[in-house]
């Protein structure tokens, strides 16, 4: 993914407009100072913004101490340059480089509120998920007067990008933002056109017995690198379960999961061409599984999987624009299985098979399925 290094940005516009020693200073023209001063506006405070609660939030001024409740705004937080500005961050936020430098405002089931106020934040994120499995402790916080700015349930790689963007301005770092969002826009941009006459096999998104239908983002991830979705042309909506004679039926040429996570070996998972073949695309958790700035890498992990010859085409189209497409972070990670800070959800709460909005698609549903057949090697990786 293309990441402009802001810093270095930074010290050359510094090094442009300092005066040369022996040299008389030069103003900036007006053209540029009505710019600066167009761009200062548009990231001015007070500024208000309604949520996806319909809560119109308002920050009187730029917030200097954020807590981010998951790890996809923490995630979207370092790669805008603004870590430094966040104060407490979700147990499963660990993965990013500094974060142990943070309070940790995890709890039970979720976060815990003390522990937030006791970070004394002046703007907390919160992922939709954790506002319909505990609005009480988010309305605990509205009432101590701190704003929390909760987000919807991202679908796609464009939600990603508006989302980076609005944080950005929450935030007050507007161009790093924009820019960053522009980054994730063009790579998923690039890809689709390196792609747009490929062959595109079936691809199946598995986690724990469930999949991501049609409507999920780590369904977009897999078709912008080059997969169609079994799940989706198999009517499946959501983040949902599937069964082996779905599995069957689809047969699907490509099995996308999180690293390390179970992949079934049994009879019919072994009939599928995808492991005959051996292609399992095994992608970055925290990648795959969060709606922040780097789930485009997990989109070139598996269009380097399945179409080699476009994502060096791909590369090469970045290289020739001067975007370093197709490059990673360089924050060290771990496989940790990132489930969002939430408890878990009954069917009749969130309706079988869907979404919660949560980092990992599905997780208020899934937590109660891994508590049971997967607590100790969830623990184990934590």
């Amino acid at each position: 993914m293309r990441l402009r290094t802001l810093t270095l940005v930074t010290l050359l516009l510094v090094a442009a407009v300092a005066p040369v020693s022996g040299a008389a200073a030069v103003g900036p023209s007006a053209v540029e100072q009505q710019t600066t001063t167009t761009q200062a506006e548009a990231c001015s405070f007070p500024y208000s913004a309604t949520d996806a609660t319909g809560t119109e939030v308002t920050l009187e001024s730029d917030p200097g101490r954020i807590v981010t409740l998951n790890p996809s705004a923490a995630q979207t937080m370092w790669e805008i340059g603004a870590r430094d500005e966040v104060v407490g961050v979700s147990q499963y936020a660990a993965y990013l480089d500094g974060a142990s430098e943070k309070a940790n405002v995890s709890g039970a089931n979720g976060a815990n509120v003390e522990k937030v106020l006791a970070a004394n934040p002046d703007l907390v994120l919160v992922p939709s998920s954790s506002y319909g499995a505990s609005k009480d402790r988010v309305d605990q916080l509205r009432a101590q007067g701190v704003p929390v700015f909760v987000f919807g349930e991202g679908t796609s790689l464009a939600y990603v990008a508006n989302k980076t963007e609005q944080i950005g301005r929450l935030t007050g770092n507007c161009e790093a933002g924009r820019e960053v969002a522009d980054d994730v826009r063009e790579s998923v941009s690039q890809m689709r056109a390196v792609l747009e006459d490929k062959e595109k096999p079936v691809g199946l998104n598995y986690f724990y017995g469930y999949t991501s239908g049609s409507n999920t983002f780590i369904g977009d991830v897999m078709t912008t690198g080059g997969l169609r979705n079994g799940a989706a042309e198999a009517n499946i909506s959501g983040f949902a379960q599937i069964n082996d004679e779905t599995v069957v039926a689809m047969n699907p040429e490509y099995v996308v999961a999180p690293e390390e996570s179970p992949v079934p070996s049994n009879e019919a998972w072994n009939s599928t061409t995808a492991l005959q073949e051996g292609n399992v695309i095994r992608v970055n958790t925290n990648y795959l599984q969060q709606p922040a700035p780097r789930s485009v890498d997990a989109a070139e992990a598996i269009m380097q999987a399945v179409h080699p010859d476009a994502y060096a085409e791909y590369r090469q189209m970045g290289a020739e624009n001067g975007t370093a497409t197709g490059e990673t972070t360089t924050d060290e990670t771990t496989t940790t299985v990132v489930v969002d800070d939430t408890p878990p959800e009954s069917e009749t709460e969130t309706g079988a098979g869907t979404e919660t909005g949560a980092d990992s698609p599905g997780f208020g549903v899934l937590a109660g399925l891994v508590a049971l057949v997967g607590a100790a090697l969830l623990a184990a990786r934590r």
